[in-house]
């Protein structure tokens, strides 16, 4: 080969080296973390061959003051390339480079952390909160600019189907920040505002294609960034919806995955069994196991396999850098039960190193509160123990307030569910941790389960806002929305009537709602805001008497206030005679019903209305 050939073989060589697209994952980290071993992927075609074979010394090679490459690793894709680095106390913020990647290597940002470092922010809900779960796509459309955006492999905009994207964005949710708060509203829980560019059924968000992008179709990291941000501003908090367990067949890692061992295989598609007994079974089969936590949950959601080190890294890390890229509040988990547990534990505990006020909480729709509460802190002598704080508390919603409100009283029947359901909180490490609900994305609106009967919707919403744990609204809850998962899950994920032009009703305001709506939201709004201030139900004991006829009665109760809660489950009205209630009684003489203000004499029995309930402060 000549010497003119050799250098044009090299000009082209180079130029392509310094054409091609990189990319880099985490796109930038910060100094001070707890988390600082920071493993960097870097993505491009063919990137791998740029990099030469390099023996790292012990003490690795400096970038910068503090910021060490400790190692360069390969995978089977040429694609990738993964490089170690160390990042010290003493490292300073700025630019390092990577070498080897391109001509002159590939420059990398190291950020200052956010004011606070981990404690400023990333507040956490607590049993003081009111939380507000938002479908973003189907709440309010705040900017029509991002409704479409060109190049997304899913176009559609019809809102006469609910199979569809509607429009609805975060700038929507930003639009009704002052609707929440006056309802009671401290804390939104969003649906994944992560990217998913999937060819359909792309609103609900649970297919992620792109960790390091937020949908642009809801508005991208800007308007992501303005809504935290405002949020803050009025007190309130965010908490973002995290998927661990799988991502979409669209994500450029399982189009494009580093090597083989990156996700679950199986000779042909097959399905998780959604058995999560099998996880804390001492008699389970392997088989069973790995079925459980290896099967897909449908053809186009990849499951990650967790025991990868590199996928370990790559969502600890995504992990890390949302908290403190936006400085959300906290993370709601996605199928937690199907997750690999030790995994999350160190996700977890990594999140809880860099920030100590975070709160976690995972989706658990199991069956018992044995099942549920071993996912999250218990208090069980077992081989495996979860640091996750707390999880959707499915237990009371399906063996607790349902069955209260649509089955008749009997010795284990009715409200005796939700009875001996909380009886078992003896189980959790703190059920004061728990999320309580009444109805999310995935499941029939309880308006509809209790037939919109508005006498049974009001006495549950006054268990919801009363009782142990995290109170979670969903979207609609206060307008009385309804809608069942038959024939589709996109009946209870309807507009918010109002929150897009020429809609006939804007029922975000009063003159936009019927007067029975009107009597639900004030109904709500009245308690959400008594709950506010209330020391006793934030964060007060909880005392609960057997039920007797179809009564229950129980108490929150501190130093500084006590709130007796009645709920006649009957269809006829009740004299409930107070003697047996006296502990908790002794020393008030009158009620307050929060709701009406009307004083209640706590003589030798009550009158109660048929179906109804009472939230009462008592008083000498």
């Amino acid at each position: 080969m000549n010497r003119l050939v050799l250098m044009l073989i090299l000009l082209c060589w180079t130029g392509w080296v310094q054409a091609q697209s990189v990319a880099v994952y985490p796109t930038h980290w910060w100094t001070g973390m707890q988390w600082n071993q920071l493993q960097l992927m870097v993505r491009g075609d063919k990137v791998a061959a740029t990099v030469p074979m390099v023996k790292m010394k012990p003490e690795g090679m400096q970038l910068a003051p503090g910021v060490h490459l400790k190692q360069i690793k390969r995978v089977a894709n040429s694609n990738y390339i993964f490089f170690d680095l160390e990042i010290a106390g003493n490292a300073q913020p700025g630019w390092i480079t990577l070498p080897f990647v391109g001509k002159k290597g590939l420059k990398y940002e190291l950020k200052p952390r956010r004011t606070g470092n981990g404690t400023a922010y990333a507040k956490g809900v607590t049993s003081e909160d009111l939380m507000y779960l938002i479908m973003p796509d189907r709440f309010s459309n705040g900017d029509e600019s991002n409704d479409r955006v060109k190049g997304m492999r899913d176009q559609s905009l019809r809102r006469d189907t609910v199979f569809n994207r509607h429009g609805g964005d975060l700038k929507g949710v930003q639009n009704h920040l002052d609707y929440l708060q006056d309802l009671g509203v401290t804390a939104i829980w969003l649906n994944p505002v992560i990217e998913n560019d999937m060819p359909d059924r792309t609103e609900h968000g649970y297919a992620f294609t792109d960790h390091y992008k937020i949908e642009r179709r809801i508005g991208g990291e800007q308007a992501y960034l303005e809504l935290v941000v405002a949020a803050h501003a009025k007190g309130m908090k965010i908490i973002q919806d995290a998927v661990y367990n799988h991502i979409g067949t669209s994500h450029f890692l399982f189009k494009d995955q580093p090597d083989s061992s990156w996700f679950h295989r199986w000779p042909r598609f097959t399905q998780t069994s959604y058995k999560d007994q099998v996880v804390f079974d001492p008699y389970a089969s392997a088989a069973d196991k790995k079925l459980m936590s290896d099967g897909w949950f449908v053809p186009s959601m990849p499951d990650w396999d967790q025991s990868n080190e590199m996928v370990q890294q790559f969502l600890i890390q995504h992990a890390i850098w949302t908290v403190e890229e936006f400085g959300i509040d906290g993370w709601r988990i996605d199928t937690y039960a199907y997750n690999d547990l030790p995994f999350m534990n160190k996700c977890n505990q990594a999140l809880y190193n860099d920030f100590p006020k975070l709160t976690i909480f995972g989706e658990t729709w199991v069956h018992g509160v044995p099942n549920q509460s071993y996912f999250c802190e218990n208090n069980y002598e077992v081989p495996f123990k979860s640091n996750l704080q707390a999880t959707t508390d499915f237990q009371t919603l399906f063996y607790g307030i349902q069955p209260a409100l649509t089955q008749p009283f009997g010795w284990t029947d009715g409200v005796n569910k939700l009875y001996t359901t909380l009886a078992q909180d003896f189980l959790y490490k703190d059920p004061m941790r728990q999320v309580v609900f009444l109805d999310n994305h995935d499941i029939a609106r309880f308006y509809s389960v209790v037939n919109e009967d508005t006498a049974k919707y009001k006495t549950a919403f006054a268990w919801l806002l009363t009782s142990r744990g995290i109170p979670q609204m969903y979207y609609g809850n206060e307008i009385l929305m309804a809608g069942t998962t038959s024939p589709n899950d996109g009946y209870v994920r309807l507009d918010f009537p109002g929150g897009w032009k020429g809609d006939q009703h804007n029922k975000f305001t009063a003159a936009g709602r019927t007067a029975k709506e009107n009597q639900v939201f004030d109904y709500i709004r009245k308690l959400a805001h008594f709950r506010k201030s209330s020391s006793a139900i934030k964060t007060g004991k909880l005392m609960q008497f057997v039920p007797y006829d179809g009564v229950y009665v129980y108490f929150r109760y501190d130093a500084q206030q006590s709130v007796m809660c009645i709920m006649n489950t009957n269809d006829k009205a009740f004299t409930l005679g107070l003697g047996r209630f006296a502990e908790r009684l002794n020393g008030f003489a009158i009620g307050r019903d929060v709701v009406t203000d009307v004083k209640i004499p706590l003589q030798d029995s009550m009158a109660l209305r048929p179906m109804s309930n009472l939230v009462l402060e008592l008083r000498p």
